[in-house]
């Protein structure tokens, strides 16, 4: 059995004609350490949506100890509802060997992710908190999960801390460069780098991804960052700018804080969707995101939490230039193309 297999056969997305693939990240990274229980049907039904609207790779669930994170204890009948879309990439974060064999059962069983995240931290402080292994520990552990993977699924590697550590200070780049090394030869192609605690600048985020570019041509990057200091949106146009076309995000900002680990006080969540979308159309970056069903997906996502969650463009609206632009444009195309008009 192989990714094929684990598939529908149709093309990706991801290579429909736009300029960018965002990850749509509420339903996992958004969820991980909320303190109540989100229903599964509610979980499935913010999925469907995400992919309704565009997103071609949704992270939907972890395949999480339940005693540990019990926000993913739902995480195989999360999806079994959840049909494979053509197109699109469904994700689950696997921490380890165990993990991966219960992505594989639910693979042989029709159901199921099409793309697993493999983890490792940049320091040995926040990964004894956040994995409860060593640093050597845990890559023996990512050479064994990319093993039992076989080929069944797409691999994404995730290095956590890549642009600083909250414990230990500044990271070495040359650190994070042998990671994505190491990724690469565990056999994973796609790796993100994360600013998990929000300490990137666009100086630095613009110097690490085009080195992991330079020395790693055939690894796909992906910027995973987090907004703790205002920072997200400046830092990945950055990373836009050095050549990244995957992003990570999430909508309303949700997020960045793991199950059992606090990073201090404050905002710490996902760089958010609805923003970033907003930034970037109207840059006149394509997200291939429907505008239409952005407000209306925010609204769902509160509902979903009990709460106003932390997006701007959800108060201020979309950009009203953009906005105006478009229907200018619609108007023009529909008075050209009515009959009787040349």
């Amino acid at each position: 059995m192989n990714l094929r297999d684990n598939a529908d056969h149709s093309p990706s997305l991801e290579d429909d004609g736009r300029d960018v693939v965002l990850c749509e990240c509420f339903a996992r990274d958004g969820l991980q350490h909320e303190p109540d229980f989100l229903p599964t049907d509610t979980k499935v039904a913010l999925v469907r949506r995400f992919a309704d609207m565009g997103f071609a790779r949704v992270e939907a669930t972890s395949y999480s100890n339940p005693k540990v994170v019990p926000q993913f204890a739902d995480a195989t009948d999360m999806l079994r509802a959840l049909p494979r879309r053509p197109g699109v990439f469904y994700k689950a974060t696997c921490a380890n060997v165990r993990a991966v064999e219960r992505a594989i059962a639910d693979a042989q069983a029709g159901i199921g992710a099409n793309e697993i995240s493999l983890l490792v931290s940049a320091t040995e402080t926040h990964s004894m908190k956040n994995l409860a292994r060593s640093r050597a520990d845990q890559w023996a552990n990512i050479r064994q999960m990319a093993q039992a993977a076989d080929g069944r699924f797409r691999l994404i590697g995730t290095i956590s801390m890549a642009f600083g550590c909250s414990f230990e200070g500044h990271v070495d780049p040359d650190t994070v460069i042998e990671d994505v090394g190491r990724m690469r030869e565990a056999g994973v192609r796609h790796v993100t780098l994360g600013d998990t605690t929000g300490t990137a600048t666009p100086v630095t985020t613009r110097a690490l991804f085009r080195r992991t570019m330079a020395e790693f041509p055939d690894v796909v990057p992906i910027a995973h960052f987090h907004d703790t200091r205002g920072t997200g949106l400046a830092n990945y146009v950055a990373a836009l700018e050095a050549g990244v076309r995957h992003f990570d995000c999430a909508f309303g900002g949700v997020g960045g804080h793991p199950a059992k680990v606090r990073y201090g006080g404050g905002h710490t969540g996902n760089v958010c969707t609805e923003d970033l979308v907003d930034l970037f159309e109207n840059m006149g970056v394509g997200t291939g995101i429907d505008l239409d069903s952005l407000l209306s997906t925010v609204e769902a996502c509160e509902q979903a939490l009990g709460r106003p969650l932390q997006g701007r463009v959800a108060r201020s609206g979309l950009n009203p230039l953009r906005v105006g632009a478009l229907a200018t444009s619609a108007s023009a195309s529909a008075s050209t193309s009515a009959p009787g008009i040349h």
